[in-house]
């Protein structure tokens, strides 16, 4: 279920210029709201306005995110969870915002500012809410996403060599990588070989020629990996890095079918 994170308007102080009758300048700018992030690149604005009448510098700090600079800040959620982000000063999110001479922005008199943020890609941290506040020399504003949970798939082939009549086993790899603390399920289904299913697979071969196999979740060779979750999937939880599945296939002996090269294609399906 998707959280939403509502944006709310702040008030922040810049330093510089001071209006006429001992006014400072001041910079009014919302939230900036990245959305939901899924482990892909993630970019947000947000939008604020200067009212002064001399000149001005924005220099914004590395955050209340612990670990964070002012090149890479980030954005704190559940259980303490870090989730790394940038500011920048231009639309092409090349120059970052910081704190320093030359990466800070100046301007004189009243002036609409963009602020450029970027999620980086690749995280796979606990869903929830996520949030940092980003600091002036004499107030704040605020910074937020949502993480909603994300995987994904790969997998090799499983090749079994030569077929001679007797038992022939051989394994291949799927690799899930999962947003931590998600849970999921891979399932595998019967095959491009009409008549196949789960339980009882088959290559196709020259003509009309099939070859019968198996696929396994475990070494002993004795559960069957299908495509029901609960009954006969592969369950795991996720936590942030690529984890290994090994398929365990087997093609019974005593068959002496048609030589040549026989092959299926398996879909394996993700559920999270």
């Amino acid at each position: 279920m998707m959280r939403r994170v509502g944006i709310a308007a702040l008030w922040l102080v810049v330093c510089g210029s001071r209006l006429a009758g001992g006014q400072a300048c001041t910079l009014s700018i919302s939230t900036l709201n990245f959305g939901t992030y899924n482990s892909v690149v993630l970019s947000g604005t947000t939008s604020g306005q200067v009212t002064c009448n001399g000149g001005w510098t924005i220099r914004f700090d590395a955050g209340v995110g612990a670990g964070g600079t002012i090149n890479t800040r980030r954005l704190t959620g559940p259980g303490g969870a870090e989730l790394k982000y940038r500011l920048y000063l231009d639309a092409a999110r090349t120059t970052n915002w910081g704190n320093t001479d030359n990466t800070d922005l100046a301007g004189n008199g009243n002036t609409n500012i963009t602020v450029y943020g970027q999620i980086l890609a690749g995280q796979y941290v606990p869903q929830g809410s996520y949030v940092d506040t980003i600091s002036t020399e004499t107030t704040s504003f605020v910074v937020t996403a949502v993480v909603q949970p994300t995987c994904t798939l790969s997998a090799n082939s499983l090749s079994f060599g030569t077929y001679a009549g007797t038992l022939k086993a051989s394994t291949a790899i799927i690799t899930v990588t999962c947003t931590k603390t998600a849970n999921f399920d891979v399932g595998l289904d019967a095959g491009l070989t009409v008549g196949a299913t789960v339980t009882s697979r088959s290559m196709r071969g020259p003509g009309a020629s099939v070859l019968n196999y198996k696929l396994f979740s475990d070494s002993a060779y004795a559960k069957n990996w299908g495509n029901t979750v609960g009954t006969d999937t592969v369950p795991g939880t996720g936590d942030g890095a690529a984890q290994s599945l090994t398929v365990y296939g087997q093609i019974p002996a005593g068959q002496f079918v048609r030589p040549g090269s026989y092959a299926d294609t398996i879909i394996a399906t993700l559920t999270y």
